[in-house]
């Protein structure tokens, strides 16, 4: 059996499975793709069986993602599935480019797609001989952590132009709220702008990962507790989709620091 499962890469490969198969399972509950994606057009043939279609390949690719003949494949699946996502945050963008939330929805799911690439490469080491190819050498794998720098670096502006709302999101035991909401937002700056220009990457990427991995852990896991339920967390839909992209956010972040933490034999060339 042992030979079957695939040797977990880090606490990150562990928690972007289990993460991904959280959003999977609520397109299946739900039956539509909120918050990730909004609703297909009306012309849109057949929503239903692309939302639970999409949600049970999903579901079991994240699955596949534990597994030794299926981990590549599922990763790469996976990885088409995030640049669909990507391309749906393109509208809002282009219809009002100069707001920062137009931004956010891509940034999302570029930073999951960065982790998910990034994983790729380190399974496919795992698995496979070590032959380099154009999408696990050191120059792509530089680009998935610009490409995660970049989301960054929207999370925190985000911070900046939405600072009352996020204010409302800090837990009221921490004093100053406002002061953290500066705080964090200009961390993920610095972790964002450090990861594009490489300095100090992974101190960068470990900061980014701590700071994701607590906003789950101290906003969104409590909301559920709350009494009456925060504001910000509109629905139980919301609250559910919000924590495991939360988490799936904190595990891409993980793997880009697994990635650094490996990269002598990680990136080696041939």
């Amino acid at each position: 059996m042992s030979a079957l499962l695939v040797r977990i890469t880090g606490f990150g490969h562990a928690l972007y499975g289990i993460s991904l198969a959280g959003l999977a399972g609520l397109s299946l509950v739900y039956g539509n793709f909120a918050p990730i994606m909004g609703p297909f057009p009306a012309s849109f043939p057949w929503p239903d069986v692309w939302v639970y279609g999409s949600g049970a390949i999903l579901l079991a690719a994240s699955a596949g993602l534990f597994f030794a003949r299926t981990a590549l494949a599922s990763a790469i699946m996976i990885g088409v599935y995030e640049a669909i996502w990507a391309m749906a945050g393109v509208h809002p963008i282009l219809s009002k480019p100069l707001i920062i939330g137009s931004w956010y929805g891509m940034s999302e799911a570029l930073g999951s797609l960065a982790g998910i690439w990034i994983l790729h490469a380190m399974l496919r080491r795992q698995l496979s001989a070590p032959q380099v190819t154009i999408m696990t050498g050191n120059r792509a794998l530089h680009a998935a952590r610009v490409l995660f720098g970049a989301a960054c670096v929207v999370y925190g502006a985000a911070h900046f132009a939405y600072a009352t709302y996020t204010a409302a999101m800090v837990p009221a035991w921490l004093p100053g709220r406002m002061g953290f909401v500066y705080l964090t937002g200009a961390g993920h700056v610095a972790a964002g702008l450090g990861l594009i220009v490489g300095f100090r990457p992974r101190l960068a990427a470990t900061l980014e990962a701590i700071m994701i991995s607590l906003f789950g852990g101290l906003v969104w896991l409590p909301s559920y507790f709350a009494h009456p339920v925060p504001a910000w967390a509109a629905s139980t839909q919301t609250q559910w989709s919000e924590t495991f992209l939360t988490f799936l956010l904190a595990a891409s972040a993980w793997i880009v620091v697994a990635s650094l933490r490996n990269s002598p034999k990680l990136l080696q060339e041939h």
